[in-house]
């Protein structure tokens, strides 16, 4: 969280698999009650409903206003942010993204989706909060993550944000985006682990727990019986070398360029990608897209003086 004035800036990067804010995430994932439920972790309170926060999977859905979950997620991220900074209300300017060719299309539509209510209030944990949302401001998904150290991209360099449902890619050069060169692809994580669990039932005839997938997958190990688990990471190597596939469809030169690779599925790339140390560099801090809506909300506000 930043301030402006008497201002909030958070940031809140609402992906397929998780939200984050600068300072923590949780899965993107939410049951609805007209009831409060018998188990009240990180329940919230609104409009008459009870929602479970972070429980269930949210389902890819290319246009994120389609129903009211983002926008309750959201609400969640606001008191999450707030409550490490003891806070429980305040005037609150929200700095988000969206994947990088769906910006123009759909920023309007999101904005207005996010400010639907100026004062909004809910209880989250237990504690009621009381926001004055102030304004929504909309970025590209994988440049915010890196527009705070824009001027080390020098020479011609390409940004690969890997995400549970999408995966941004474009190109910087010479420390500036270049706009006709930006792609997103519907190959997240999601689709790496649908083919885990497909081969692990075709191989093992086994259902795996997505914990341990998700270990594995993190880690590159997990603590299972061998054959099970040269499965999984055969399955994500494939997954990773088609990764590598599209890059290249994308015009992606190791020889000629530098590799940028962020989000969620950076960690696949590590534990199961075959390239030059030298020329890629992963950045595996799942909260850096958040920390770069922030920045460039900051910036924008001080360059137009609010």
């Amino acid at each position: 969280m930043k301030e402006y004035r008497d201002w909030k800036i958070i940031g809140v990067d609402t992906g397929y698999g998780n939200v984050k804010t600068a300072n923590c995430c949780f899965p993107a994932g939410l049951s609805a009650h007209s009831a409060e439920p018998a188990f009240k972790d990180d329940l919230l309170i609104y409009d008459g409903m009870y929602y479970q926060i972070g429980t269930g999977h949210k389902e890819f859905a290319a246009d994120k206003t389609r129903d009211d979950d983002y926008y309750t997620l959201t609400l969640a991220a606001i008191a999450r942010e707030l409550e490490l900074y003891g806070l429980v209300s305040g005037k609150v300017r929200l700095a988000v993204g969206l994947p990088l060719t769906w910006v123009s299309q759909q920023r309007e539509d999101f904005k207005a989706y996010l400010m639907r209510s100026r004062e909004v209030s809910f209880t989250f944990r237990g504690k009621v909060y009381r926001v004055e949302l102030i304004g929504v401001d909309v970025f590209p998904q994988g440049f915010a993550a890196v527009a705070s150290q824009i001027k080390d991209f020098q020479g011609v360099n390409m940004l690969c944000d890997i995400g549970n449902g999408t995966m941004n890619i474009m190109f910087i050069n010479d420390c500036k985006p270049a706009a006709e060169r930006m792609f997103t692809e519907k190959y997240g994580t999601h689709q790496c682990m649908l083919a885990v669990r497909e081969n692990v039932m075709r191989t093992h005839h086994a259902t795996v727990d997505d914990s341990i997938l998700n270990r594995v997958l993190r880690f590159g190990t997990a603590d299972i019986q061998e054959d099970y688990l040269r499965t999984i990471q055969e399955t994500a190597a494939e997954y990773v070398r088609e990764i590598f596939r599209i890059l290249r469809e994308r015009e992606y030169n190791p020889a000629l360029m530098r590799l940028y690779v962020l989000g969620g599925g950076s960690c696949l790339i590590r534990n199961f990608g075959e390239y030059d140390a030298d020329r890629v560099t992963i950045d595996e801090d799942i909260c850096a897209t958040a920390k770069g809506y922030e920045f460039l909300c900051e910036q924008a506000l001080r360059r137009s003086k609010g």
